[in-house]
């Protein structure tokens, strides 16, 4: 049975948590207790229906507020898939906790509400989804029930919402009325909408096919420790421990270590205490080399007949996440991998207006929530993919020196 991780986002109070409870609800997927605790959860808000959304909304703050701030994860399934599900906050100071549980994600739900159609949010989120190379959109346009499930509205949005998706690289999207409150075109077919043909949500979620997105050509190992016990029953040992993060690795293939560029052989590879003859996407394991070469945690092994990028130029998309100014001149470090080396801004050739999409030149300083083009150079060079190839080595964050705290995250380019 595959599996199918999904974001929902959109603006604040749009629904997504409410969605995402109706989803459990209706297929089931809720245990006896969750239920009883968010019945209870319900009566204390003076509520007369169960609040579905309290199923993800699990921080004190959120309740309070009714509102989603952290990025909340549920798992699921039905007889046909099972599903990980990414409830992201939809106010716009939290655009960055959108960033990060849409990175590893397949597809997204962009929940408009009826009443408002596409706004800033909608924009921002799709623009996102897009950079983040999601190829697969759900436009579900709820609270249907609040515009007496008219047709001509749901129209209206989708007709504004392909006006702007013109601009993205979505190759994919789906528009589907429904209101979450109700359970209308969630799981069962609304009768308060004969005009829509289309498919259910979660029959959609369970029959689309979606292309995998792991790399499974070329193969990346960011080496996480090197493993060097010398003792007595092992007095020659080296081996390097990482996680493969795309393609694979066989005994007695070529590699390349990178940044710098010596070669060896596969002469061994361990994995949960048993030599085995192929490593694949996913797999923690310990490579040997044939060579005694100088390789150490930060650097990428990788087959010598498909080497990525190294160098110390790097241009990349950029979704900034700091209070404090992003500014030319200013220096960050830069994670890729497991690497990390200092870095400074050499220039911004372009932001992107949220509003129209359009590149604006003449930037030299961003604010939070800006997303732009941006040139680094780094201390050391890296190695890197373009991330529109390889998402697992493509993807990159930007460190705050002083307090070592995330303030951006990268989809590098060249």
């Amino acid at each position: 049975m595959d599996l199918l991780r999904f974001i929902t986002c959109g603006s604040v109070d749009d629904g997504k948590s409410t969605l995402i409870g109706r989803l459990l609800y209706d297929s089931k997927s809720i245990l006896a207790d969750q239920l009883e605790a968010v019945e209870k959860a319900s009566k204390s808000r003076d509520n007369g229906e169960v609040d579905l959304a309290l199923l993800t909304d699990g921080l004190r703050s959120e309740r309070e507020q009714g509102i989603t701030i952290d990025v909340a994860y549920r798992y699921f399934q039905t007889t046909a898939r099972k599903f990980i599900i990414v409830d992201a906050p939809g106010h716009i100071q939290y655009t960055r906790n959108m960033v990060t549980g849409a990175s590893n994600c397949q597809l997204a739900i962009v929940l408009i509400d009826a009443r408002h159609g596409v706004v800033e949010q909608t924009r921002r989120h799709s623009l996102i989804a897009s950079m983040l190379g999601i190829q697969h959109v759900v436009v579900a346009v709820n609270k249907m029930d609040l515009v007496g499930f008219s047709e001509d509205v749901f129209s209206n949005i989708c007709i504004r919402y392909a006006e702007l998706a013109q601009k993205l690289a979505i190759p994919h999207i789906t528009y589907i009325p429904l209101s979450a409150l109700n359970g209308d075109n969630v799981v069962d077919r609304s009768a308060h909408m004969p005009w829509y043909e289309g498919t259910t949500l979660l029959h959609y979620l369970e029959t689309i096919t979606i292309q995998q997105d792991e790399n499974l050509l070329h193969g990346r190992m960011p080496v996480q420790l090197v493993i060097r016990p010398q003792t007595a029953e092992l007095p020659d040992y080296r081996g390097y421990a990482g996680k493969v993060t795309c393609g694979s690795f066989r005994v007695g293939e070529a590699v390349t270590v990178l940044p710098s560029g010596e070669t060896s052989t596969v002469s061994r590879i361990e994995r949960g205490e048993k030599d085995v003859p192929e490593a694949g996407i996913d797999e923690s394991v310990i490579l040997h080399l044939a060579d005694n070469i100088d390789v150490s945690r930060g650097d990428l092994i990788v087959p010598s007949a498909s080497q990525p990028i190294v160098s110390q130029d790097v241009e990349a998309m950029l979704c900034w996440m700091d209070s404090k100014a992003f500014s030319v001149g200013n220096k960050y470090v830069l994670q890729v991998g497991t690497a990390r080396t200092r870095c400074s801004v050499r220039d911004i050739p372009y932001q992107l207006n949220i509003e129209t999409y359009e590149q604006i030149e003449g930037i030299d300083t961003l604010k939070i929530n800006d997303l732009a083009r941006v040139t680094l150079r780094t201390a050391q060079p890296i190695a890197f993919d373009p991330y529109t190839q390889n998402r697992a080595n493509g993807g990159a964050i930007l460190i705050d020196e002083t307090s070592n705290v995330t303030v951006g995250a990268l989809m590098l380019a060249n």
